[in-house]
């Protein structure tokens, strides 16, 4: 059974750091685009980094500069470092996994940025 699984999320104050790790079993994701999502209430799910199976990052405007995605391909494992983060990147994130067949998600973890 393929699964993505999230964590490291929580609280935080304004300004302070987190590190989201995704967990990918079942099969490898060597080859996928892999990508971190979030969603908060009320709002539509939106793209905020993603990678490319040789490692290429790419990131929305709004968390450039201060997020890092990166991955460890002999761990199956994909990281989002979140510095400087701000109240309006509260949301819960997803861990997306994109392969030429299909696409995963994970459960989502909730990250909560107190002002």
């Amino acid at each position: 059974q393929v699964q993505l699984v999230e964590s490291g999320g929580g609280l935080v104050q304004a300004g302070g750091s987190l590190r989201l790790s995704c967990a990918a079993s079942g099969r490898s994701f060597s080859d996928a685009a892999m990508g971190w999502y979030r969603q908060a209430p009320g709002k539509q799910r939106e793209s905020v980094a993603s990678i490319t199976s040789d490692g290429s990052p790419n990131y929305d405007n709004s968390v450039k500069g201060r997020f890092t995605i990166s991955r460890d391909n002999t761990k199956n494992t994909v990281y989002l470092q979140m510095n400087s983060l701000k109240p309006e990147d509260t949301a819960v994130y997803y861990c997306h996994a994109q392969t030429i067949w299909r696409d995963y998600w994970g459960q989502g973890t909730q990250v909560t940025v107190s002002s």
